[in-house]
């Protein structure tokens, strides 16, 4: 499969209107995306960032997302899930950030997982995430990519990330137990949860008392 984006070199094109157009080849994840311009040389192509050719095999992907990228869980208070999950939204997502001038990485990795988009992290943001948040998405491809090529520094946050994602999958996080099961993981997540507005008994408080409210054999 082949195909061709443009990127806009930003605050250049106003006095030199210049497009860099990028092709590539892509093959399914585990062999490699090639990447490669078609811009002629020149004084103001050699001022560009942009690197003229780019290969994502399997590796270059995990240190990739080692640096740039991130395994993530949110657990924020939202009402339609007050029967479900006691009031708890529990949303795992794999994002890798890049700056928009590199935005062809990203559309790379959409290719290579098959799977994902991308966007703006921010109002006003120059820099575009690709994310993957579909439980089915992140279990058939993205889980079984990391467990064959794991990564080194996020590689406990990893197999926290697959473990909550299997655990809704299997909707065990419909449970009292299940549900504190994955949140004690997301909370051991990434600085073990240092960044969170709310605290883990917080989290915790609804599905602990249905827990205890619950007849023996329920529980």
């Amino acid at each position: 499969m082949s195909f061709e984006l443009a990127v806009t070199k930003l605050g250049y094109m106003l006095e030199h209107p210049s497009i860099r157009r990028y092709s590539f080849v892509v093959t399914p994840f585990g062999d490699h995306v090639a990447v490669s311009s078609d811009n002629p040389s020149g004084a103001d192509n050699q001022q560009e960032t942009a690197m003229p050719r780019l290969e994502l095999d399997a590796g270059w992907v995990v240190g990739f997302v080692d640096g740039e990228g991130c395994f993530s869980v949110s657990i924020h208070h939202n009402p339609r899930f007050a029967k479900r999950t006691w009031g708890w939204q529990i949303h795992p997502v794999f994002h890798v950030y890049q700056h928009e001038v590199h935005r062809a990485v990203l559309e790379g990795l959409v290719t290579f997982f098959g799977c994902g988009r991308i966007r703006s992290k921010g109002p006003g943001s120059s820099v575009a995430t690709y994310a993957v948040d579909g439980l089915r998405d992140l279990e058939r491809s993205i889980l079984p990519f990391f467990e064959s090529h794991p990564p080194v520094v996020k590689r406990r946050d990893f197999v926290a990330f697959a473990a909550i994602v299997r655990l809704m999958q299997e909707k065990c996080h419909f449970t009292p137990s299940g549900f504190e099961q994955a949140v004690r993981l997301a909370y051991g997540m990434n600085f073990a949860g240092k960044q969170r507005t709310r605290s883990l008994s917080e989290v915790l408080a609804g599905s602990s008392e249905t827990a205890r409210q619950a007849p023996p054999a329920q529980r």
